[in-house]
């Protein structure tokens, strides 16, 4: 005899959109009298590293938060105060995503867990708020797209340039930038030159430290956890916490840190949020295996001629932002482009966006930075990366996602994991 089937919000979301058109809204008294809550009406979420940038996810809108995990008991406990009555706190992310109460992640860890917490979230049935970069590595973020679509779950990644807030050295939204171009007022192909000089802060100097002694693991921290599919290290307080990102093995430097921030941005004026550069070359030091370091200049070059040129140390004092035959844009909105912005008054503006995160889960639509165009723009900091780490020029094939001709790059694509970890 075949049980009874249970409903839960789960279920209930997953069915939303298709059941839109056939559906109207039911008045809340009619379900279940005054103080029923609608399935709908509430979205519950969890938050998987609290420390540093994890506090920030603490309080952001549009979920109830339910539970908090940390492998370092203080920042734990401190989570568990700023969340209040009702919080639960745990050790292990695992124990976190077999909640079936819970319908967001957030996965504000160490960029070398992004991956596999994703993973684990999809494959759980969660939708998925991660932190910038979205992955360590390409293979990681090719592996995160696959699970996220498998599994049909809304993902966005912590940056929002491309939608709200000033863009660096702007005064204004990326939105009138992306008019500009989108209209075709500077031509094409076009060259984006980020630098200090353009209002772009790389934290050029966010190394790190290449001879470190062993330090003793703090009772707090469960540092094998910490390490998870990262190789095994000797503990020294510089490689975790707030200075974690100057080693290859959890990040990328400045440049892992903050290259989403600037560069997804680019990628959607340009409009190439499904696709890679071509042509990578780094001009920086030899670099530590383990400690990153500094470099001078990258440039990224597409298969159409668009160009994105990285000046680490603001070289070209009188470059613009963006450059074509047509037109420049200057820091600050300034174009050499007479009456520009009664020019733009007759031209329409970009596509809209999903900009609400609580909304695309519920309505189970696309949110404007998901798993594919994050993807692609995090694509762009990791070859970056790889061009800075072996410092030489690379080619690139963006639809088989590999590099051409060139085995040790291609093995920086999918690097291994310490077991018992892998995708």
């Amino acid at each position: 005899m075949q049980g009874k089937k249970t409903y839960t919000r789960r279920t209930f979301l997953k069915g939303a959109a298709a059941l839109t058109a056939a559906c109207t809204i039911v008045p809340r008294h009619v379900l279940g009298g005054q103080g029923y809550t609608v399935p709908s009406d509430e979205l519950t979420r969890a938050v998987i590293g609290v420390g540093g940038m994890g506090k920030a996810h603490l309080n952001y809108e549009g979920a109830r938060l339910l539970a908090v995990c940390d492998v370092d008991a203080k920042h734990l406990q401190e989570a568990m105060e700023i969340g209040g009555p009702g919080v639960k706190g745990y050790r292990d992310f695992r124990e976190v995503l077999q909640r079936t109460d819970i319908d967001i992640v957030h996965i504000p860890t160490p960029p070398h867990w992004h991956a596999l917490i994703s993973i684990a979230a999809a494959n759980a049935g969660k939708d998925i708020w991660c932190e910038k970069p979205m992955t360590r590595t390409i293979g990681e973020g090719q592996k995160v797209v696959e699970a996220v679509q498998k599994n049909a779950r809304i993902f966005r990644i912590n940056t929002w340039f491309r939608f709200s807030s000033r863009y660096y050295g702007f005064d204004t939204t990326v939105k009138p930038i992306k008019k500009v171009v989108e209209n075709g007022m500077l031509g094409w192909p076009l060259t984006a030159t980020l630098s200090g000089v353009t209002g772009f802060n790389w934290k050029f100097y966010w190394s790190g430290k290449t001879y470190l002694q062993p330090e003793a693991v703090p009772d707090e921290l469960d540092y094998n956890m910490w390490l998870g599919p990262a190789p095994h290290k000797p503990y020294h307080s510089h490689r975790v916490h707030n200075t974690f990102r100057g080693y290859w093995d959890y990040d990328g430097g400045g440049l892992g840190d903050m290259g989403m921030h600037y560069l997804d941005p680019v990628q959607y004026i340009l409009n190439k949020d499904d696709t890679s550069p071509v042509e990578i070359e780094a001009d920086c030091p030899q670099q530590h295996p383990d400690a990153c370091g500094s470099w001078r200049r990258i440039e990224l070059s597409y298969a159409d001629g668009c160009k994105i040129i990285l000046d680490g140390e603001n070289r070209d004092k009188q470059a613009p932002f963006l450059s074509g035959p047509l037109g420049k844009l200057y820091k600050g909105f300034r174009s050499d482009i007479p009456d520009l912005e009664n020019k733009m008054a007759l031209l329409p503006d970009p596509a809209p966006q999903i900009t609400d995160f609580s909304h695309a889960v519920r309505t189970r639509t696309k949110f404007a930075l998901n798993e594919a165009n994050a993807h692609r723009s995090c694509t762009i900091v990791n070859l970056a990366k790889i061009a800075v780490r072996l410092g030489r020029p690379l080619r690139f094939d963006p639809d088989k996602q590999r590099f051409i001709d060139d085995g040790e790059a291609n093995r920086l694509i999918h690097q291994p994991m310490r077991a018992p970890w892998n995708l």
